[in-house]
């Protein structure tokens, strides 16, 4: 086979991330010095544009010939006009025009319905159309923002529960740090394997959620949902009295072919589950179903937007967008990412990061905040830093700490994994937070400097499950 020559691999081995951070840099601090105009009968979406050869005052005509009406020059006065896209600011960044900040109202007139409602699916459909991404004179191309009027938001059925409502119906106080954790295998496991899952955590009265994972299919011959389901209520309900009557909410994974959600869903909280998990990225308008299909039970399920597979669409669309559409849908729970030292594990991070926990959390139309789950890669070796940060932000009644292997994966004296040490190792942890003994630390040094704690204070739990999250640290 031909070898790839050296200017061929450099371009192939080019890395993005800088351009990334720098653009985001660029067009937050232009839109805070410059922000798109409220135009309270349209949508106003932002983009960053760089055209192979098209000035950026030229483009809107193209995006609303192909994203609205499909007539570059409606007759003044006639509803072809009032429903075709129109330009409400342009930002060149240099001479060419061609790249920049694009502004595009696309008017309500097209797209409410009878009673003023839209939906996200035919939201992303318009404004995050082919006429932007597809084309090969956009050399680069993406939806930043959108500005929605607040009376269009209030039609969307937001969280059912929101932060505050979760803890209200699971015991918790509006203080207490809540954590979560996710059963493993994720896969190739029975009902009877969940329900003795389930059991190894339902007595720890750290957890306030427990949810399956995206790889464990609802509707398995050997492990049906329901079935599943069952058998994680039966163990929760005999542990309430241990847990202080505190509650446990339990959150099957839900997924299929449209036809079959809802059926799957029903399934699920007729066999008693309080909370389910969709893959969201790929489902579109599932949750917004859910949400509406369950809005008379009684106890209605909290939902977990889960986002595996969510850099599929912020390569193109920037996260807070697609935050905002899956907090409006009614998400209850929406990952982001933990805090934590070095190089990040995954995204968002940084000021994506931010724009996320912010976007998700801040007061908007009267419809509840979505919880904020800070997972992947959290552990006891961070959690502190990630309390800290939740309690100087004044977000710890908005956070749900989600730790998967670092509960599931540590592994007991015999060599299995055992979730009631991970627990207890989350414990003492939790208890190192509280002491203060590491407030002055730097993140840099807060591992190091943990470690060392959990061995002269004879942790013995905490200090094994950093020996196995961390063994360079450990000498290994």
């Amino acid at each position: 086979m031909k070898a790839l020559g050296s200017k061929l691999l450099q371009l192939l081995w080019h890395d993005a991330e800088p351009r990334e951070l720098r653009l985001r840099e660029i067009v937050t601090e232009r839109l805070a010095a410059s922000p798109p105009p409220a135009v309270e009968d349209s949508i106003v979406a932002s983009y960053f544009f760089a055209f192979r050869s098209l000035k950026l005052k030229e483009a809107v005509a193209e995006i609303a010939y192909h994203a609205t009406s499909g007539m570059k020059h409606p007759p003044p006065g006639s509803l072809v006009e009032a429903c075709t896209a129109k330009p409400v600011g342009i930002d060149v960044f240099d001479r060419t025009q061609r790249i920049g900040l694009v502004h595009v109202a696309f008017p309500l007139k097209m797209m409410l319905q009878p009673d003023g409602h839209l939906t996200s699916c035919d939201l992303l459909h318009t404004v995050a159309g082919a006429i932007i991404f597809d084309v090969y004179e956009n050399q680069d191309s993406r939806l930043v923002r959108l500005n929605i009027p607040e009376r269009v938001m209030r039609t969307f059925p937001g969280p059912a529960y929101g932060p505050l409502g979760v803890r209200r119906k699971t015991g918790f106080q509006k203080d207490e740090p809540a954590f979560g954790t996710i059963l493993k295998p994720t896969a190739g496991i029975t009902p009877q394997e969940v329900g003795a899952l389930v059991e190894q955590v339902a007595d720890c009265r750290l957890f306030l959620f427990v949810k399956e994972d995206e790889d464990l299919y609802p509707n398995l011959d050997y492990s049906p949902v329901a079935e599943r389901t069952r058998q994680a209520v039966k163990v929760i309900e005999r542990a309430r009295t241990r847990r202080d009557c505190t509650g446990l909410i339990f959150a099957p994974h839900i997924s299929g072919a449209p036809h079959e959600i809802v059926e799957t869903a029903n399934a699920a909280l007729d066999a008693g589950a309080t909370g389910l998990m969709f893959s969201e990225t790929f489902a579109g308008g599932t949750v917004r179903m859910i949400r509406e299909a369950t809005r008379t039970r009684k106890d209605p399920p909290a939902l977990y937007g889960h986002n595996a597979g969510i850099g599929v669409k912020t390569r193109a669309i920037w996260r807070e967008v697609i935050d905002l559409l899956a907090r409006l849908d009614g998400i209850d729970f929406r990952q982001t990412a933990p805090v934590r030292p070095g190089t990040p594990f995954l995204r968002p991070y940084g000021a994506e990061w931010l724009a996320s926990e912010e976007v998700l959390s801040r007061p908007l139309a009267g419809l509840n905040p979505t919880m904020i789950v800070r997972a992947g890669a959290l552990d006891q070796g961070n959690i502190g830093l990630n309390l800290a940060d939740a309690e100087k932000r004044g977000l710890t009644s908005n956070v749900l700490f989600l730790a998967g292997s670092a509960i599931n994966s540590i592994k007991n004296k015999q060599g299995h994994p055992d979730p009631k040490l991970g627990a207890e190792a989350m414990m003492q942890a939790l208890e190192v937070h509280r002491s203060h003994e590491l407030a002055d630390v730097s993140m840099e040094q807060h591992l190091s400097a943990l470690v060392a704690l959990a061995q002269r204070r004879r942790l013995r739990a905490l200090s094994e499950a950093l020996r196995q999250r961390y063994p360079t640290d450990f000498g290994g």
